[in-house]
């Protein structure tokens, strides 16, 4: 029987459908190491649509949450925050630096990194011809007021062969490069920009900030920054239920970068939850089996119910008061065999990015397993350095490995959009 028309017979919803499929990749993934009919097949190319004159790709302003964020303040060589800026010398990009002072070559690591991206894809669309850059970061005022130019966070580009002919289709390129917001501006160039670096949109995953109280089986407390291997963390179980879980590692660790943080804030119990957009809170829900079901945090309103620790060991349903946006320091997302965790006074899950709890933690059982089997060795080499005073900053290689599957599997629609709610 076609698998997804089996799928469909068991009347699941689309997402689930699509993450089980994701699942059902991960492990052919692992078949396909060694040769065998089916496997290492390449997709065919999807065919790329050019983009019309002045059009822009998200249909939304550039300085809204939806592309590339709001403005920050402009960048000075003799500011604090000229550090975030990067040379870039790929000598596939041509850098006009009409300026002679490099300016043309800094931008954000972000910028770089798509640019980069697009250069490839430039000479892969046309050999011979190569991606050009006519402004980055201006420090020279040239720009409208609070252009993203001025932070590095956004670059006009051409072709080198600067055919004009070739915009339409290098917009589309830049789109696919993953340019948070694009637009064919003039017939001279194209205007591409993104995220800014410490936005919690410039992140897929989701975390807590390091100050964060999780609570331990002795009683006491500890901050989800000084988690380390052996801690047993206040989680719940697939019922609501209280347990101890075993702290596995991070999925995500970020010691010093200051992100934003949404702040659920409930009514009772004066307790205050602080975590990225993008991250699982669990709210509740009688019509689900556990009476509960897990939402983006960017999807909670006032109103609705989370679940809180009362201590005495059990849980109890909050209304939430008020939703609103904060800055703190350092992020961490932990992972524990339960997949969930209490933190703040608060259940939470340990993921993130796609509003699938469940089908979540089953994508993650491999780890799970493999520090059930053999928590020291195993554990150690899926996890190099998996102490959390030694583990080394950034994105694991396993939830990074799962973004980047279901990115190619699954359709946007599938991921939180990444954006903050205003304040309320």
């Amino acid at each position: 029987m076609d698998l997804a028309l089996l799928l469909r017979k068991l009347a699941l919803g689309p997402s689930v459908r699509a993450l089980l499929l994701l699942l059902l990749l991960l492990a052919g993934c692992a078949r396909a190491c060694g040769p065998g009919r089916g496997y290492g097949k390449r997709r065919l190319p999807k065919r790329l649509t050019p983009l019309g004159y002045k059009q822009f790709i998200p249909n939304v302003a550039e300085k809204t949450l939806g592309a590339s964020g709001k403005y920050e303040g402009k960048i000075t060589r003799n500011s604090e925050r000229f550090k975030e800026l990067t040379p870039n010398y790929n000598p596939d990009i041509i850098f006009k630096d009409e300026e002679n002072t490099n300016a043309d070559r800094l931008m954000t690591q972000r910028c770089k990194d798509k640019l980069n991206s697009l250069a490839i894809s430039v000479m892969n669309q046309w050999p011979g011809v190569k991606l050009r850059v006519t402004e980055a970061w201006d420090e020279d005022g040239n720009h409208f007021e609070e252009s993203l130019h001025y932070e590095g966070r956004a670059v006009d580009i051409t072709t080198s062969d600067r055919d004009k002919r070739k915009y339409g289709m290098l917009s589309r390129l830049a789109v696919e490069a993953g340019f948070d917001w694009v637009y064919y501006e003039s017939k001279a160039h194209i205007h591409c920009s993104v995220k800014a670096e410490n936005s919690v949109a410039a992140k897929s995953g989701g975390c807590f900030p390091g100050s964060a109280l999780v609570y331990l089986s002795d009683g006491s407390t500890k901050q989800v920054e000084d988690l380390t291997e052996g801690d047993r963390v206040l989680a719940a179980d697939e019922l609501g239920n209280i347990v101890y879980s075993d702290f596995i590692g991070y999925l995500d660790r970020d010691a010093n970068t200051h992100r934003t943080f949404l702040v659920l804030e409930t009514s009772e119990l004066n307790v205050t939850l602080r975590l990225t957009s993008g991250h699982l809170v669990f709210i509740r829900d009688d019509s689900a089996a556990s009476g509960m079901v897990a939402k983006f945090a960017s999807s909670v309103k006032p109103g609705q119910d989370v679940f809180v620790w009362e201590g005495w060991g059990r849980l109890r349903s909050a209304r939430v008061k008020r939703v609103y946006a904060v800055e703190d320091r350092g992020s961490y997302a932990p992972l524990t065999t339960h997949g969930t965790i209490v933190v703040d006074g608060v259940l939470a899950s340990c993921y993130a990015a796609v509003e699938e709890h469940r089908l979540a933690h089953w994508a993650f059982a491999p780890l799970r397993l493999s520090h059930t089997l053999t928590p020291t060795s195993w554990w150690r080499w899926i996890v190099p350095n998996s102490n959390a005073t030694s583990q080394q900053d950034g994105i694991h290689w396993y939830p990074k490995m799962l973004l980047q599957v279901g990115m190619w599997l699954l359709d946007r629609d599938s991921f939180h959009p990444l954006g903050i709610p205003s304040s309320s």
